[in-house]
């Protein structure tokens, strides 16, 4: 299916350079290749096709469960490394896959707070990301997307300005050989730390100076 991923991705990125002001920052931060795990706030669902198509390497994201229902869709979801997981419990076997995308060498991007901020600010983030880093020990790619809350009613004729601001790889502490609450706890704040400095003040939310 790898001619459906390539067609997707170029007609993906001619539509928003079309169709939005798009700015990417810091894509030379983006190794051409090793496991790395991309995690990025969510604001709307263009967020995972925009970093699939600009991140600079083929990459392999979750969807949520629901989209898989509808056959054509699933199929043409897959095609573009998306495999589901189904929200509001542990998924196993979605976990398994992530550690199988970071085993081959792949790119594995990751949305900590599980769903769109209604608020276009940071909600606090579910521990799945981190769990997922500490244990398979990849380096960390913070992403911090801004202006694609606009991507809402006419707004194919205002060009909204969008932002995709990718910041250098980090790791998070090393875990003993098996991680505590708290350690997973102190993981996942300094995951959403790192996002939330790579946005305008206004969308840190939770994650905001003083909170």
């Amino acid at each position: 299916m790898l001619w459906l991923y390539y067609i997707g991705k170029l007609l993906v990125g001619a539509f928003f350079r079309l169709f939005t002001r798009l700015e990417v920052k810091g894509k030379e931060n983006v190794p051409r290749k090793g496991a790395v795990l991309v995690v990025s706030n969510h604001l709307n669902f263009n967020d995972p096709p925009l970093l699939g198509t600009f991140l600079g390497r083929r990459v392999a994201f979750m969807a949520k469960e629901e989209l898989f229902r509808f056959p054509p869709l699933g199929y043409f979801l897959s095609s573009l490394g998306a495999f589901a997981v189904h929200r509001g419990r542990l998924d196993r076997k979605a976990i398994r896959q992530s550690a199988q995308v970071l085993a081959e060498g792949r790119a594995l991007v990751m949305f900590p707070e599980a769903t769109r901020s209604p608020k276009a600010q940071l909600q606090r983030a579910f521990p799945g990301s981190a769990l997922i880093a500490s244990r398979q020990t990849v380096p960390v790619i913070p992403v911090g997307i801004y202006g694609t809350e606009r991507l809402k009613g006419l707004w194919l004729f205002r060009r909204p300005r969008i932002t995709v601001n990718i910041g250098p790889t980090f790791s998070l502490p090393k875990a003993g050989s098996k991680i505590t609450k708290d350690e997973l706890a102190e993981h996942t704040e300094l995951i959403m730390r790192r996002i939330a400095e790579l946005l305008p003040p206004k969308y840190r939310g939770v994650y905001g100076e003083g909170k």
